[in-house]
């Protein structure tokens, strides 16, 4: 599955590479060449499209009447974009999404087990730092518990 990190570039039209590894990934176990991207913890999410189809039928399957379920729909779902891989290996990041994100130039991609997030450089660095102190600090007990 994705995992690791990798720090590339956007372009000012929007193409990001996806790196060699998690292409292969798409290409071998999904048997896929796009991804659908779309918005969510100030970063962007992107699934291979089968993966995606799982998120949507939960998210189908969740009382249609309840206000939270109205708003992930609105925001997340709503946002969702397809992206298809081009020769080259990279995709084209709408700019709405780009916005959300605020991802201008320098990009951070980080393997999440069954998607691949797609940080700004800046707000990774805040994320990753946080993570890392919130291990240390409060979840020792629980990935002990885990067996980890």
């Amino acid at each position: 599955m994705f995992r690791g990190r990798y720090e590339h570039t956007i372009d000012q039209k929007g193409r990001l590479s996806i790196p060699a590894h998690f292409r292969e990934l798409l290409s071998d176990h999904y048997k896929e060449e796009k991804l659908i991207v779309t918005n969510l913890d100030q970063c962007l999410w992107a699934y291979p499209v089968k993966e995606w189809n799982k998120v949507e039928d939960k998210i189908a399957a969740l009382p249609q009447m309840k206000p939270e379920v109205k708003a992930l729909q609105r925001f997340f779902v709503s946002a969702a974009a397809e992206c298809p891989l081009d020769p080259n290996g990279r995709i084209v990041v709408p700019t709405t999404l780009r916005n959300y994100g605020a991802i201008t130039k320098d990009v951070v991609l980080v393997g999440m087990t069954n998607r691949i997030e797609i940080w700004s450089k800046e707000r990774w660095q805040k994320v990753a730092e946080q993570a890392e102190k919130d291990i240390a600090s409060n979840m020792g007990d629980q990935l002990a518990n885990l067996g980890l």
